[in-house]
């Protein structure tokens, strides 16, 4: 794809009207239990709920009460109870102690489970083991994406990485080809595909399967999105261990983003209760500084700030006539402005507190020598320093693990050492996690010279026997190494700049991370859109191990007229970051190209450490 130069971007699709079909979806399903019902709903689902339906419209279609899935009795008196919950064991379990107790106390109800976005085979199984399979009815609510944003939709699907990419469990995969079924048959049919990673391939494939099967009419439609381009979250952990410093990455780093709102505190507000906010592009003042390096969101702010008291002066000099008007048209609008500039304001000072207190101008620097390879010692002194110091076990394990991928693992002294200056500080209850971090390939140890040579010959082996090929995924992670090295080289990620990199004028998407790291799977993304292919990129892709593929869709016309040619979903598979998102929406002003961004949910380094901490539901 030819850089068209500075031609505006286009306009992205309208997302409004998933949010409509899932709305519409989970009223017919609530419908289907007529009468009056209780509705219990998982806390992973709260959330997104909030975001498509309200609790009138739930009042509406005769839901009672409602109560959180918790493990506790439950106490609703309705004859009626129904369940909406991730297709998980422990929820199933839940719904099967609720119907035993009920039995065992002599009581009949009407049970029905709404499993979303699908449910899963095993489900039923539980529900045969726990004999009530009979007692319960099931159904499924496919509410597959939640627009966060005008080019950002989420799966919200956060145990897709662990799920995948650490247990090798596939059954997320058929949720993403509905999901992209579905994207198609709204705004398709996409002319060009590409992608890289083991999982992209098997999505696309699934995805296409499905479309074999309800092909039809699509083909003659005008799509709205031209390309699309899946990536896999292990072909770049780099990027996503990094430290975020755009302003919507600080505030997501520090406030923690949870379905496209934040809650600020009463520090930030200013009063005695916390507020929610909306984070997207609605937020006239969010939206100019959300891709901002956070070194010039202070500056926007005060400027902002001097515009709005100018024009609340503006009244001064007003007759009656125009004082009317002003009231009437713009003093609302003004008020909004304010408490939000309020808000963003609060939000700078309290992450400007928390970044000086944890030191991170040197935690900066640290990152930036393990990313450029310079000063390696030095860096593993700090990360000894910040573990014996038990700053957080989150970001000591953070930084162990970008100095083991971008060195292609510890040798064996250091990490022996590390792990057990990390147990000694934070408690032997972390052996666990270094055996997942091991088994993913995120905290690997160098094995000798030879040993290594015969293993990773083995796994070659193994992998290109066709009758071997369905070696699971866990297992391919620890044959993996990093060869983040090679790929910055080839790739030219870490820019070479004479002098300081100009962080208020940026020249390119290295400024997400201070000028000192292009994000690999961005640069990818780049090269390949430039090229139309993976030709010249051979190199590359057999450092990435593979996986990549281009496919033109013959049916499609590739119209360059077209303003659909433009606009590209990128599908990230185990999650992307807001440093990720702001890159490429960097790249697409500078190339007039539209980026929508479709996620399994949106990542951190913090949320992939927490989902190699914890134990599996």
């Amino acid at each position: 794809m030819a850089s068209p130069g500075r031609r505006d971007a286009p306009e992205p699709p309208d997302f409004a009207v998933l949010k409509r079909l899932a709305r519409d979806q989970l009223v017919y399903l609530l419908e289907q239990l007529p009468g009056r019902k209780d509705l219990f709903i998982d806390a992973d689902l709260m959330s997104p709920l909030d975001r498509i339906a309200n609790v009138s419209l739930l009042k509406q279609h005769e839901v009672d009460k409602l109560y959180k899935v918790e493990n506790k009795p439950v106490v609703s008196t309705s004859d009626q109870l129904c369940f909406l919950v991730r297709p998980r064991i422990r929820n199933v379990k839940y719904v099967a102690d609720v119907v035993h107790a009920d039995k065992a106390a002599g009581r009949s109800r009407k049970y029905k489970i709404i499993f979303s976005p699908q449910k899963f085979y095993v489900c039923e199984m539980v529900l045969e083991e726990e004999g009530i399979y009979g007692d319960v009815t099931c159904d499924e609510w496919s509410f597959y994406l939640l627009p966060l944003d005008d080019d950002l939709i989420s799966m919200e699907l956060p145990e897709f990485f662990r799920d995948y990419f650490l247990e090798g469990d596939h059954r997320w995969i058929n949720t993403v080809a509905r999901a992209l079924q579905l994207l198609s048959s709204l705004y398709g049919p996409f002319a060009k595909t590409y992608g890289i990673g083991r999982c992209a391939k098997m999505a696309y494939e699934l995805w296409r399967e499905l479309e074999e099967e309800v092909e039809g009419d699509s083909q003659a439609r005008r799509p709205e999105i031209g390309h699309i381009f899946f990536v896999d979250r292990d072909m770049d952990y780099v990027t996503a261990l990094c430290s975020q410093v755009v302003y919507e990455g600080l505030v997501d780093d520090t406030f923690r983003i949870k379905c496209g709102s934040v809650d600020f505190g009463p520090d930030i507000t200013s009063g005695d209760r916390s507020i929610k906010l909306l984070l997207n592009a609605q937020d006239k003042v969010f939206a100019e500084i959300r891709n901002e390096h956070f070194t010039n969101v202070f500056g926007f702010l005060s400027q902002k700030a001097r515009n709005l008291q100018a024009q609340y002066d503006r009244r001064r000099g007003m007759d009656i006539k125009q004082m009317k008007n002003f009231v009437s048209q713009e003093l609302k609008g003004l008020k909004q402005e304010h408490r939000l500039l309020s808000l963003h304001i609060g939000a700078c000072e309290s992450i400007m507190k928390k970044k000086t207190k944890q030191d991170f101008q040197e935690l900066i620097k640290t990152e930036h020598s393990l990313l450029e390879g310079f000063d390696i010692r030095e860096s593993a002194s700090f990360i000894e320093e910040h573990i014996d110091r038990q700053v957080s076990p989150i970001e000591s394990l953070r930084l162990m693990c970008l100095l083991s991928i971008t060195e292609n693992g510890l040798i064996p002294k250091d990490y022996r050492s590390l792990k057990t200056q990390y147990l000694q500080s934070y408690g032997p209850e972390h052996l666990l996690t270094f055996h997942n971090l091991k088994r993913i390939g995120l905290l690997t140890e160098q094995s000798p010279g030879e040993t290594f040579t015969a293993v990773e010959s083995k796994v070659s082996r193994l992998v290109t026997d066709r009758a071997a090929g369905k070696l699971t995924d866990a297992f391919n992670s620890l044959a993996r190494k990093s060869n983040f090295r090679g790929i910055s080289k080839k790739l030219g990620l870490i820019p070479r700049v004479d002098g300081e990199y100009n962080l208020k004028m940026p020249r390119d998407m290295a400024y997400v991370f201070s000028g000192a790291y292009v994000p690999l799977s961005c640069k990818i993304i780049e090269q390949v859109l430039e090229r139309r292919s993976w030709l010249g990129l051979e190199e590359v892709v057999r450092l990435l191990n593979g996986n990549e593929f281009a496919v033109t869709d013959p049916a499609v016309e590739d119209n360059p007229t077209w303003e659909s040619q433009r606009v590209i979903l990128v599908v990230f598979l185990g999650g992307c970051t807001f440093s990720e998102i702001s890159a490429l929406r960097f790249l697409g002003k500078e190339k007039g190209f539209r980026f929508i961004f479709l996620t399994t949910a949106i990542t951190s380094s913090a949320r992939m450490m927490e989902a190699m901490t914890e134990t599996k539901a």
